[in-house]
């Protein structure tokens, strides 16, 4: 009987736990990886040490890379905390996730998680501080669910600045391995609030040691001065925080035995919290760091593979990797594909070939707009270039002066540019970041990342851009998307989950709400 149940579990579901006794369970855990997921709040693919930038330090960050592979090529296909973050969860595309394309959204029933899944599939699923947000997620009872699994949150730090969260990152997840049951295997997101928004000024250089001089070079979007490098820096040390919780996590499960067989995966959901990045759709915006380390599962480790992958890519791998089939899942049909045929290859570089393109795109974010509408985009991201489609270029893109500009977090960057354009000093920077936009842009991101310099109207490039339109377009009618097939409207009309934002243009255009007591704005972000 014993052999009997053995060879069907591994043969047919890996899932059936409690038809085991705990020996046979013991026996078929131990082949299954356990998983950790650590997801900074707003980081910039290029701000992490192994891919060369030296004034972020990022010990454990580049130990997985090192350990395993470094990803040059991962994006997020939609650069906004709640839709990156259920891109990553359920293996689809934004603009297939109904609700949850948008930001602080009610999470659609229909979509089940990986960590859901898994959940149900015999491993031990938890998280600390952020984990699927902003946003509300119910099942149809009008239950909680737990989208990440279970919260781990009780141990707390004295921050170093006010701006630093005070959730022990690493104590937590050692209270989450300290209540798993030993026979079973583990799925953790570590979901740091770092390094989001607000920064302590200055801390960069008083509390991390750094000098403006560190940094090699600032985006030619923003001006080059003293505070935007200190802006930077501040960004920096909170960074160097989430990579220090990340570095005792990995120590835990080498003291453990555990190491190496987790599967890790160190990304960001978006890019930094600046003016024209975070909440847009160009090089600084959707493209992410991506490293990833499994001892027992990855070969030749230490590799840089340079193929194009998507957060949609991370559900497909985690469910193949931990033997689970789509329909023991539970989950919506995934548009993302496996990567374990990398995991598996020695090869650097280019690995597979059909891996040559991503799509990413935006629909509605944060507030600012008259009856929350969003500023949607689509685009592709293939041979070096960055093609996009702004498909409502009447609207302002990071939302509308009045209010505040309110799809761009408030930062002394934001306020300088601002200024700079109040007092006439140059319209140069707040055009690339607040002005609107023409309804196509392209970019050779190969020699140009911070998309500079808009080709789309260069007859030279009209075979290109051609090509890259016809391929995108093929791709989202075959994903079925609402925009694609005329009825993108539908993504405005999916209220928000929160009442506080909800119709937010609208009431404080009637005086219902003042910038006081909105509270999380910044009264410099408003044009008189």
């Amino acid at each position: 009987m014993k052999e009997f149940w053995i060879k069907s579990f591994i043969a047919v579901t890996p899932c059936i736990l409690a038809q085991c006794n705990p020996a046979e369970r013991d026996t078929i855990q131990s082949d299954r990886p356990n998983i950790l997921i650590a997801i900074g709040d707003d980081i910039s693919w290029q701000h992490m040490g192994a891919y060369g930038c030296t004034w972020v330090k990022t010990p454990g960050f580049d130990r997985v890379a090192k350990d395993g592979i470094i990803f040059r090529n991962a994006y997020t296909p939609n650069a906004k905390s709640s839709p990156s973050r259920a891109c990553l969860l359920t293996g689809r595309n934004s603009w297939q996730l109904e609700e949850a394309a948008n930001h602080v959204p009610f999470f659609p029933v229909k979509f089940t998680t990986f960590m859901e899944a898994l959940g149900n599939n015999g491993y031990y699923a938890g998280f600390t501080a952020k984990g699927w947000a902003p946003g509300v997620a119910i099942d149809s009872a009008g239950n909680p669910r737990k989208l990440t699994g279970l919260a781990f949150n009780a141990k707390k730090i004295k921050p170093p600045t006010e701006g630093i969260s005070n959730s022990d990152y690493s104590g937590n997840f050692e209270e989450f391995l300290n209540a798993k049951d030993p026979s079973l295997p583990f799925c953790f997101w570590y979901g740091a609030h770092e390094p989001h928004r607000r920064y302590q000024f200055g801390s960069g250089v008083s509390l991390g040691g750094k000098s403006p001089e560190d940094i090699e070079k600032v985006p030619d979007f923003w001006p080059d001065n003293d505070t935007v490098r200190n802006d930077m820096l501040d960004y920096a040390f909170e960074i160097e925080h989430f990579d220090s919780h990340l570095e005792k996590m990995l120590a835990l499960l080498e003291e453990r035995g555990e190491l190496d067989n987790t599967i890790i995966i160190v990304t960001g959901d978006n890019g930094m919290p600046f003016p024209r990045v975070k909440g847009q759709s160009y090089e600084y915006s959707n493209h992410m760091p991506l490293a990833i380390m499994w001892g027992k599962g990855i070969k030749n480790p230490g590799r840089t593979v340079f193929d194009y992958v998507s957060f949609i890519d991370i559900a497909p791998t985690l469910l193949d990797a931990c033997g689970i089939t789509l329909e023991e899942s539970g989950m919506q049909p995934l548009e993302g594909k496996s990567l374990l045929n990398i995991f598996k290859t020695r090869r650097s570089g280019l690995v597979d070939k059909s891996r040559d393109f991503v799509l990413i795109g935006k629909e509605r974010h944060d507030v600012g707009r008259p009856d929350d509408a969003g500023y949607p985009v689509r685009g592709i991201v293939k041979e070096g270039y960055l093609y996009l489609i702004n498909y409502k270029p009447n609207r302002w893109p990071s939302g509308d002066p009045e209010t505040g500009y309110l799809d761009c977090d408030a930062s002394p960057v934001k306020t300088l540019i601002l200024n700079m354009n109040r007092m006439h000093q140059s319209p140069f920077y707040w055009n690339l970041s607040f002005g609107k936009r023409p309804d196509e842009e392209l970019y050779n991101i190969s020699s140009d990342p911070e998309c500079m310099i808009n080709l789309a109207a260069d007859q030279g490039y009209y075979p290109l851009k051609q090509k890259l339109r016809g391929q995108m377009l093929q791709n989202l009618r075959e994903q079925e998307d609402p925009r694609i097939l005329g009825n993108g409207d539908i993504f405005d009309n999916y209220p928000y989950s929160s009442e506080t934002v909800r119709d937010f243009y609208n009431r404080y255009m009637k005086g219902v709400i003042s910038r006081k007591s909105a509270g999380w704005v910044d009264s410099t972000d408003f044009e008189e």
